[in-house]
């Protein structure tokens, strides 16, 4: 029997509210703005990711680990044609190293990879 479940994961950035907007778009979630600490829900509300503020916060370096990628998600989409296209034009960077074809990197905008996956 589980003693807990996971209701969210907190990702440290410089700017909550613009990455928490990054990724609400990309989702279709809604967003809860407290200041230094963002919230993303969707409609449901059975998830969450938090977005806090960290002074003197250093982007991952990927594929690099001289500053370690600390986290990334993966968000699965039906076509990757596409998928990049929203993600870039919110402001995802295509990261140069792909080390897949099933799956494509990218950069948030503070510097998290994250991945859109086929289905």
């Amino acid at each position: 029997m589980a003693i807990a479940r996971f209701p969210g994961l907190v990702i440290d950035c410089p700017d909550p509210a613009a990455l928490a907007t990054f990724y609400a778009e990309l989702l279709g979630w809604e967003v809860t703005d407290q200041g230094d600490w963002v919230d993303i829900r969707p409609e449901d509300r059975s998830n969450c990711i938090s977005f806090q503020q960290v002074e003197g916060y250093r982007a991952p370096e990927w594929p690099d680990q001289t500053v370690p990628q600390q986290m990334h998600l993966d968000m699965v989409v039906e076509d990757l044609d596409k998928g990049e296209e929203v993600a870039v034009g919110l402001g995802a960077t295509k990261a140069e190293h792909q080390p897949g074809t099933t799956f494509r990197v990218f950069l948030d905008p503070a510097g998290h990879p994250f991945c859109l996956c086929l289905s």
